[in-house]
């Protein structure tokens, strides 16, 4: 598992077990709506995800940079990495969110910290099903554009994405 504490514990070894999505909050309290976020992720679970939990991780910049570069060799923070589970696993995976780099995009587009955590969110799911807009002739973009309306949520960040 990626996302890990800092005694090298997974996030969420053994939660998954409980067939329920859950979101771990490395932020400080009152900063999100905990409560409706956890409730997010379980309809994501229900709705677009199958039946199956995932973990998501909701932490900083430095977190977000440090995992990228472990996984992706890539040096820097990036907003929402997926880190898909093992084929045949029950659980689909674990995502991790910087909620750095939401509260920049939020401001950027219009909206509040908690909406850009829900969209990234989605699109951490839906990578962690096996999209990917990068290589997929806009699948994903259009995937993500329907559970958005469905959802309520603003602009999808597949159509952000700068050349």
């Amino acid at each position: 598992m990626a996302i890990s504490n800092e005694n090298g514990a997974s996030g969420a070894h053994g939660r998954l077990s409980a067939q329920q999505s859950e979101v771990l909050f490395e932020v400080p309290p009152r900063v999100l709506p905990r409560r409706e976020l956890g409730e997010f992720a379980r309809e994501l679970q229900e709705q677009v995800a199958g039946g199956r939990p995932f973990c998501c991780l909701i932490t900083g910049d430095e977190e977000l940079r440090r995992l990228n570069l472990q996984f992706r060799k890539k040096d820097y923070a990036t907003d929402v990495l997926s880190f898909p589970a093992e084929r045949g696993a029950q659980a689909l995976g674990e995502i991790a969110i910087s909620l750095d780099r939401a509260r920049e995009q939020a401001a950027e587009f219009g909206h509040d910290a908690a909406a850009e955590v829900r969209i990234l969110m989605l699109h951490g799911v839906l990578h962690l099903l096996g999209m990917d807009h990068e290589r997929d002739n806009g699948a994903m973009a259009r995937a993500e554009k329907r559970w958005r309306i469905r959802f309520g949520l603003p602009s999808v960040l597949t159509e952000r994405v700068r050349e």
